[in-house]
This record gives structure tokens, C-alpha cells and sequence, in this order.
């Protein structure tokens, strides 16, 4: 009878929404299973069965669900997509709800990821925005040892991979902060700077909530009393919740960074702008004598002063260009023009 650790088998025929479907046990993968085969395997001492999903309608949900018993009010969750990070226990089960995100033309867009885990199976389920957890499997495949503890170190590895993948977000749009910085008290600032100085610091905000409450879902996971999880894996997802700590002060330092530049540019238009007022006041002023004499010599009236004077003329364009040359030289020493 052949080992049933040498098995290799096809991969299951393209279905809709199956990303892998595989049975592990001592940590290698043995055997490439259609859904309908799940329970059968997961029910066998020492195999785990890791099912990826991506998008699946609730045909497949529901598939899925008469192999595992999954909850129905799991199933519920995992087809909606709309679910805020939590974990929430089911009998002997636990179902997992996180929030993933990744940079789409600029703009932080977000995915969800829910995690059914139970004895002998996890089923992944991805929807939006989310990075394939390809290099996840890859990764622990190549440690056997380390597989071989189940469910509970597929759970810890998913999620460290979600909260990994915050940092390359934040990194992003901390180069393009930087960017901004460096001209932020430049002359001539666009409107659209200022206008995406307050998409980055609305979507740090929204990432902040994607990703902090996964600090109660890891706090949940440390303590004892969860089913399927071990004692030893409870320092993993310790190490998970530090992660997600980190990010969160990389956030709210980006968050102050940004409402600084966003405030230091709205000063930096409002100072350009008194600026211009300053100028244009000054020369107003200068016109202003002009102006005014000409007025003056402007009105119908047959007496005037000097008004049949053979030098009146260039006598008053004298006064009026030595005033204005005073007023000139007077604000420009108050640094009006």
C-alpha cells in the first residue's frame, strides 16, 4: 500500500473561486482535493485540509459549508464582505474577520479577508483589494516543522502576511509626504496638493480602523481557552499584535505629519494671498494721487486754481510724479512692493 505522504495528485479542475484546495499532513502537501472531498480529509487524525477562496458565490459557500459544518451565520458574513475585523467562536470553530489593503493608482483600496478554522481545516475566503496568499502557502510549505502545527499556525501566518502587507502602504505614501514636504512652502502651490493632502490623511484614517482592531483579534488568540489553538502558537500571535502596533504609530505619525503640511500649506496660501493685497493696496495708494488731481482738474467749473496758468500743467505733473515716487520709496522700505 503506498504512503499516503508520497501521494501527488492533479490539482482540482478549474472551478470558479477555488484559488488551492490541498490536504497537508506532517507538514508537506499531500494531495490536491475538490471541495467535495474536504470533510473526508479533515476528519482524518493528523491532516489538515487549506482551502483558498476568492470571491466564491454562495453556491460554493454552501459547498463548502456541508463538508466542514461551517456556521450559517459565518456563511452569512463570508458572502456579504462588509464585516468589521473580529473573531467570533462557533462551537469548536472560530471565524476570523480581517481587513486587507494595498496602493491602487494612488489610493489606499481595501479588501476583506475571512478565516474559517476549525479541527483539521481553514478555509480563506478573499474579497477587493487583496494580495494572493500564494506567497503564504509557499512559505510555510517550505517549513514543514513548522506546518506540521496545524490549523492554528496557517491562522498565525495569514494574518502576520495582512499586517505585513500594511507596511508597504504606509511607506508609499510616506515617500509621497516627504515629496510634499519639500515643497509645501514653495510659491505657486497647486489646489490639487492641498486636495491630496486630504485624500492621504482620510485614508490613513480608514486604514487605522482596518487595522487596529486586529489587536483585539490577536489579544483574543493569545489567550488560552480558544479552541484549535496551542499553547506555543500564543507568542506568534503576540508578535502579530506588536506588529500591528507599530503600524498603528506609523500611522498616527503620518496622520500628524500630513495635518501639519495640510495646515502649513493653507497657511502658505493665505500668506501669498495677503501678500498680493499688500501690492495691490500699494499701487491703489500710488494711483490714488493721480487719480485724485485728476478729478479735481476734471470738474466743470470755470474758476479753478492755476487753471489759466501758462506752467499749471507741468506743474501739477510734477506733484504728482515726485508724491508718487515718495509713496514708492516708502513702501518699499515697509516691504509692501
Amino acid at each position: 500500500m503506498a504512503n499516503p505522504l508520497k501521494l501527488v495528485s492533479a490539482p482540482p479542475e478549474g472551478v470558479p473561486g477555488v484559488v488551492a484546495s490541498a490536504v497537508y499532513a506532517g507538514g508537506r502537501r499531500i494531495l490536491e482535493i475538490p471541495i467535495e472531498k474536504a470533510g473526508e480529509w479533515s476528519r482524518k487524525p493528523g491532516h489538515v485540509v487549506w482551502i483558498g477562496l476568492h470571491e466564491p458565490g454562495l453556491d460554493l459557500l454552501r459547498r463548502a459549508q456541508a463538508e466542514l459544518g461551517l456556521h450559517e451565520l459565518a456563511i452569512e458574513d463570508a458572502l456579504k464582505a462588509h464585516q468589521r475585523p473580529k473573531i467570533e467562536q462557533y462551537g469548536d470553530a472560530l471565524f476570523v474577520v480581517a481587513r486587507t489593503a494595498q496602493m491602487v493608482d494612488g489610493r489606499i483600496a481595501f479588501g476583506e479577508t475571512h478565516l474559517f478554522v476549525g479541527r483539521g481545516y481553514v478555509v480563506s475566503v478573499r474579497h477587493g483589494a487583496s494580495t494572493t496568499y500564494t506567497p503564504v502557502r509557499e512559505r510555510c510549505e517550505a517549513a514543514p516543522k513548522a506546518l506540521s502545527e496545524g490549523e492554528d499556525f496557517i491562522l498565525y501566518a495569514i494574518l502576520d502576511f495582512i499586517v505585513d502587507n500594511y507596511m508597504p502602504v504606509i511607506e508609499t505614501i510616506q515617500a509621497e509626504v516627504e515629496e510634499i514636504e519639500d515643497s509645501i512652502l514653495t510659491a505657486n502651490q497647486p489646489q490639487s496638493q492641498i486636495v491630496r493632502l486630504y485624500q492621504l490623511r482620510r485614508d490613513l484614517l480608514r486604514l487605522r480602523n482596518a487595522a487596529v482592531p486586529l489587536v483585539e483579534v490577536c489579544r483574543r488568540l493569545e489567550q488560552p481557552g480558544l479552541p484549535g489553538v496551542d499553547a506555543g502558537m500564543q507568542p506568534l500571535f503576540r508578535d502579530v499584535s506588536d506588529h500591528i502596533r507599530r503600524v498603528q504609530e506609523e500611522i498616527e505619525s503620518l496622520r500628524e505629519v500630513l495635518a501639519f503640511a495640510f495646515e502649513s500649506s493653507l497657511m502658505t496660501g493665505q500668506s501669498q494671498q495677503n501678500e498680493i493685497t499688500r501690492k495691490l493696496a500699494a499701487w491703489a495708494a500710488i494711483l490714488a494721487v493721480p487719480t485724485a488731481v485728476a478729478g479735481i482738474y476734471g470738474m466743470n467749473f470755470d474758476v479753478l486754481p492755476e487753471l489759466h496758468w501758462k506752467y499749471g500743467y507741468p506743474f501739477v505733473l510734477t506733484i504728482i510724479a515726485a508724491t508718487c515716487t515718495w509713496l514708492y520709496w516708502r513702501l518699499r522700505r515697509k516691504h509692501w512692493l
